[in-house]
């Protein structure tokens, strides 16, 4: 039962409810899920069509927003006039849910409309009873919540669909216009097939785990129910032997053995694969060898065979029947993506047709995943691959200085197994993000800031190589390249010691002599390698004693927060990795984050961290003694991070 606006709640799972830049007149959808609590925000996107373009905004939501989710109202950068604006928010919203329903009836669901104040900030929330009513009532109360990942992901699912299909048609040859219609017709054709009752779903678990993982549940057309309104459909509870496959719940392929906190994104989600199968043969009363029919065209005729690579991902309740999650979400999103690509090919459809291609994301800031197509007739690097990249950063509030949403950013929906560490990068022998679970700096009123994003630890004696005494900063310099390299800027792999001067010779920055010597590289040579590999640039620090460093952490601070690069610091002949700075501005106290590459152990993330490897130093400890020398000249190199998306 939807509650009065009285007593309505409004609950903001989001972390950032305004997208930046949030100029005046500026519109953003409110995303809620028809499976959640009336009036509850799990995300915003903002409106990027403007007028705004109602169509053009439907379509991109279709194919952007999983099932499950949905519009439910609208938010605008007005004036001091709260509910007016507000209102046009709602009537905004209420016209782009009609679009993405495809009906004209009337639009009778209470919806969420708000004003963000230009001047204060302050977010003013509405409730719309109806599509009549020409007045909004305020809520009763805003609840901002803390852990709302947990909240999505311990109680919900994504359920994942692939389905390629070789489409062929023909057409009259002495009439090529008849192709566009031929072609959709193929293309109805498909989507019937999708709701014939000898059709087969079936549904298993998509990740691999080491305890025992439930069988496959194969689910049959003619057992399937349609059309029902989702919020309506009654839950099931959790049962393990269940003989009505009606009575099974999508928590049946969930599994219950993961910890908590892998939990809370939808990269660890639970994940159910749904195949799609056709069974022709059960239509036959008795058996027999299959028949084929000649059907002789009347006139000429032109074949066309069109690759259509469906790729749906959807979101249910883990307590949703399985058979309505399929039928109400899976085969929807189905054949919303097909009219989608359609519309996209038709236009080419007598020249080479777009190599189109679905993706699945989940940026950060996002709480659910995003569907993406791209075009692979052009490189990611192309203007038009990025221009579309811009758009999609723009509608979700993503910064445009890093890749957020390039193709090696794509969710794995292959199988996953939770007994391996997370420690460890796939494929990669090398720690991973060690700073992670350190005990704290010890700077008791201080705010920290820390690197964004992942990296693998570099240290001495690793891959065999004896560069003990000689090549920390050979080492840091790796793992800032790893750094760019799991931020997705470049996919070169890191370079070995000698890889790195040899291109400090091919730069002229070095004799020949130097490939295979074992000098000391500095800040400089770092930076000449960084520019030459990456296309970075880097910004140098020079102190001449160590006791200067703290005066700067209000400046490092900011880098962390702004460009978020691991720092190399250089102190004569040593060198270490700066991952992070907790500053207290009252008192002048600090700590530094060092990632020291002088470890010659094994990969032991306990031993690291007992060890002090990896951990927080104080500027100046309880005893008055500083980590950094005050009678030794330093440098640091701040990698920047370049602008592109």
């Amino acid at each position: 039962m939807i509650p009065s606006s009285e007593t309505a709640t409004v609950r903001v799972l989001c972390q950032k409810l305004l997208l930046s830049p949030n100029q005046p007149g500026t519109l953003q959808w409110l995303i809620g899920s028809p499976f959640f609590p009336p009036f509850t925000v799990v995300s915003t996107f903002r409106c990027i069509h403007h007028s705004p373009d109602f169509q053009q905004e439907s379509d991109d939501l279709r194919k952007l927003l999983p099932k499950g989710f949905e519009v439910i109202g609208g938010l605008i950068i007005g004036d001091s006039d709260a509910e007016k604006s507000a209102f046009e928010a709602v009537r905004a919203a209420r016209r782009l849910r009609k679009h993405l329903s495809e009906g004209g009836e009337l639009d009778d669901e209470k919806i969420v409309g708000a004003s963000c104040d230009v001047g204060t900030g302050t977010i003013h929330f509405f409730i719309s009873k109806s599509e009549n009513t020409t007045k909004l009532e305020p809520v009763g109360s805003v609840v901002y919540e803390d852990k709302s990942g947990k909240y999505l992901w311990e109680n919900g699912c994504l359920l994942h669909c692939e389905l390629p299909i070789k489409l062929p048609f023909y057409y009259p040859a002495s009439s090529p216009s008849d192709s566009k219609e031929k072609f959709s017709d193929a293309i109805d054709a498909v989507i019937t097939q999708f709701k014939e009752p000898y059709v087969v779903y079936i549904a298993e678990t998509l990740k691999k785990a080491s305890g025992g993982v439930p069988k496959p549940v194969v689910l049959r057309g003619k057992d399937l129910g349609f059309g029902a309104d989702a919020s309506n459909i009654n839950r099931l509870p959790s049962a393990d032997q269940v003989s009505d496959i009606k009575m099974l719940s999508c928590s049946h392929l969930c599994l219950n053995n993961k910890t908590a906190p892998a939990v809370n994104s939808a990269e660890n989600a639970d994940k159910i694969h749904i195949s799609v199968l056709l069974n022709r043969s059960e239509k036959l009363p008795t058996s027999g060898a299959p028949v084929v029919e000649y059907f002789p065209a009347m006139e000429e005729a032109r074949l066309i065979v069109v690759d259509l690579n469906l790729d749906v991902l959807t979101y249910a309740p883990k307590d949703l029947p399985l058979m309505h999650a399929v039928s109400n979400l899976v085969i929807p999103a189905l054949v919303d993506q097909l009219y989608s690509l359609k519309k996209i090919i038709l236009p080419h459809l007598l020249v080479e047709h777009p190599q189109l291609r679905i993706y699945h994301f989940n940026p950060p800031g996002v709480l659910h995943p995003i569907t993406s197509m791209y075009e692979l007739n052009y490189g990611e690097t192309e203007m038009k691959q990025v221009d579309v990249r811009k758009l999609l950063h723009l509608r979700l509030g993503l910064p445009l200085d890093r890749p957020l949403l390039r193709i090696a950013n794509a969710l794995d929906l292959s199988v996953n197994d939770d007994s391996k560490s997370n420690m460890k990068r796939r494929g990669s022998t090398l720690l991973k993000d060690v700073h992670i679970g350190i005990p704290s700096s010890g700077v008791s009123e201080g705010v920290a800031s820390i690197i964004q994003g992942s990296y693998e630890y570099y240290h001495y004696l690793q891959d065999g190589f004896d560069d003990s005494g000689w090549g920390c900063a050979y080492r840091s310099l790796q793992t800032i390249i790893s750094w760019f390299r799991l931020q997705h800027y470049t996919s070169i792999s890191v370079p070995s010691h000698r890889e790195i001067q040899q291109t400090l010779v091919e730069i002229g920055d070095k004799d020949p002599s130097f490939v295979g010597s074992r000098e000391w590289i500095g800040a400089i040579e770092l930076s000449f390698v960084l520019d030459k590999l990456l296309g970075v640039s880097c910004k140098i620090m020079n102190f001449r004693s160590g006791s200067e460093l703290p005066e700067k952490c209000r400046e490092l601070a900011m880098h962390f927060e702004n460009q978020g690069t691991p720092i190399m610091i250089g102190g004569g002949v040593l060198a270490y990795t700066l991952l992070g700075v907790d500053y207290d501005e009252g008192s002048g106290d600090c700590a530094f984050l060092i990632l020291d590459p002088h470890y010659t152990g094994s990969e032991d993330h306990k031993k690291i961290v007992n060890g002090g490897w990896c951990g927080w130093k104080k500027a100046v400890d309880s005893k008055g003694k500083s980590f950094f020398l005050h009678n030794k000249f330093y440098n640091l190199l701040l990698p920047q991070r370049p602008n592109m998306v």
